[in-house]
């Protein structure tokens, strides 16, 4: 099985702290699909005439395509790929798009799970962010996604904002798990570079992310959920009856995904992986050109071992299947020994568990993920 990512990259206003590939301006809209119709065509053959398992529209903000926009994608799809009955066909949906009539739209096309950047359901935290929802459209779209048979339903959060403060973050958790949604991504705000809060921060409009905070709201998200039956299974994403993200969860197992639109990555499963163009016009020039497939990509790259073993190490820890011993010695004898070697400190301090040949993090292991992963990096 194997995953499509379509990104879509417009947006009706720049939050500040993206540092995604996106435009609030609207002008190649039509352009824009076009060429990722025709990419699409280019790239049929890359996955081996496997089934897609996934399909997920990101971005960017797809809640803005209309309901003619997505069913060409859709068409175009379903014509060149064999997709599984069961497939999970994912939106990336902003509260504000999601009125009752666009609700209906979504449920008449493929889409069959929601994925809701609501972020937060204060208006002080949406008013720094620079969202375009206010809290009741944060509220009421969850209401009407429910209302209107999306059972699948996920929603993003972010806590360690300086607008947040414990007990906020605290109403933001319950508020969440008492619309009973399945499935929870929860990320600390991340000061990153070239976006309107890395030069808020740098100037000193706003405060730099507190550490102390934001690993003590990360500690109060894990007992929150816990205590109501969700299972985190990766560092910053729960769910209950282990509704897992499929799509996401084949990028962090290192199954094959193609990626269609500018900026997007595609993996094939195995060595090469490689991302097209971030710019917009660059991107549609491209797929007019007579070898569209030079132009688009903006860089290509061979896994040797090393890197292979190195990116698993960092995704595997971060999900509840850890790092499995006999995949890290099918990259080499060397692997397995170093491994071992080097994770010892972190086995005698328990911040890895092992089972059998699976190693995971404990809960204090979670707190530490990038460091302990960065400390296990191959050396040799």
């Amino acid at each position: 099985m194997a995953g499509l990512y379509l990104h879509i990259p417009f947006c009706k206003q720049a939050c500040h702290y993206c540092n995604f590939h996106f435009s609030t301006s609207l002008s190649l809209r039509s352009e824009m699909l076009e060429a990722m119709l025709l990419e699409l065509e280019l790239t049929r053959h890359e996955l081996n005439q496997q089934s897609l398992d996934s399909i997920y529209l990101g971005g960017g903000t797809p809640s803005l395509l209309t309901g003619q926009e997505l069913e060409g994608l859709f068409e175009k799809i379903y014509a060149l790929y064999d997709v599984a009955d069961d497939a999970e066909i994912t939106l990336e949906a902003n509260p504000d798009d999601l009125s009752k009539e666009k609700l209906k739209i979504l449920r008449d096309s493929p889409v069959n799970r929601l994925s809701i950047g609501v972020q937060s359901f204060a208006e002080a935290d949406l008013e720094f962010m620079n969202r375009v929802h206010n809290a009741k459209e944060a509220r009421d779209c969850i209401e009407m996604a429910q209302h209107a048979g999306f059972d699948q339903l996920s929603i993003d959060l972010i806590y360690g904002s300086p607008t947040t403060s414990d007990v906020q973050w605290a109403e933001n958790l319950r508020t969440a798990i008492e619309y009973g949604i399945p499935h929870l991504s929860a990320y600390c705000l991340t000061v990153e570079p070239k976006t309107a809060l890395a030069d808020f921060v740098k100037t000193g409009k706003a405060k730099p992310v507190d550490d102390d905070q934001a690993a003590r709201q990360f500690e109060m998200l894990i007992a929150a959920t816990r205590a109501r039956g969700y299972q985190q299974y990766e560092i910053s994403n729960f769910a209950r009856n282990e509704q897992y993200a499929r799509h996401n969860s084949s990028y962090w197992q290192g199954d094959p995904y193609l990626g269609i639109g500018p900026s997007a990555h595609s993996f094939d499963g195995a060595r090469t992986r490689r991302w097209n163009v971030a710019n917009n016009a660059l991107y549609i020039k491209a797929l007019r050109q007579p070898k569209p497939e030079i132009e688009i990509w903006s860089e290509q790259e061979l896994l040797g071992p090393e890197e292979r073993y190195n990116e698993y190490v960092m995704t595997g820890l971060r999900t509840i299947w850890g790092v499995d011993l006999s995949k890290i010695r099918d990259l080499g004898e060397a692997f397995a020994p170093y491994f071992l070697k080097v994770a010892e400190p972190y086995l005698r301090t328990e911040t890895i568990r092992q089972e059998g040949e699976q190693y995971v993090l404990s809960g204090s292991g979670k707190l530490l993920a990038d460091r302990i992963a960065m400390e296990l990096f191959w050396e040799g």
